[in-house]
């Protein structure tokens, strides 16, 4: 595949993250800030964000796991994991944990639950689909190409 259509797929790639609701704003803005100084800022801060959120599921597994069940505890690994993804602009992840604090907040633990799958579901689709873009532009640069900007 030459360099012209890996810029393609890459742009067709990327609108249809934001128009399928997975990515919203705040990623092409965090695209904006990477630079010849700093070529890895995307990948370097959704690694970080793929750690974290592995990290607080877990925890929220866990935590919904207990006898009894703190919802305060679940709803601050909640409130953690909805701050990160809006950092990076994971909008299907942030909006799944805003109803899931309302279900902390119920202290209904059948919502907290379903909400739990949905939000490991929504994070497996983000991070596959994060993972091809990325392969993408890695295949796109070493093919000799440039990243193409997406606005």
């Amino acid at each position: 595949m030459d360099v012209l259509q890996l810029q393609r797929k890459l742009r067709e790639h990327q609108a249809a993250m934001l128009r399928e609701g997975f990515l919203d704003d705040q990623f092409s803005q965090l695209q904006k800030l990477q630079d010849e100084s700093s070529p890895d800022f995307v990948i370097e801060v959704v690694k970080m964000f793929f750690d974290d959120s592995e990290k607080l599921l877990n925890n929220m597994t866990r935590a919904l796991g207990q006898v009894p069940v703190d919802f305060k505890q679940v709803d601050a690994h909640v409130h953690q994991y909805k701050g990160s993804s809006a950092s990076v602009g994971a909008a299907r992840v942030k909006n799944v944990c805003a109803t899931f604090r309302n279900f902390c907040e119920t202290q209904n633990l059948e919502g907290c639950v379903r909400c739990l799958q949905q939000l490991q579901n929504e994070y497996s689709l983000l991070k596959n689909n994060l993972q091809y873009l990325f392969r993408l532009q890695e295949q796109i640069q070493a093919a000799g190409g440039s990243i193409p900007t997406i606005e």
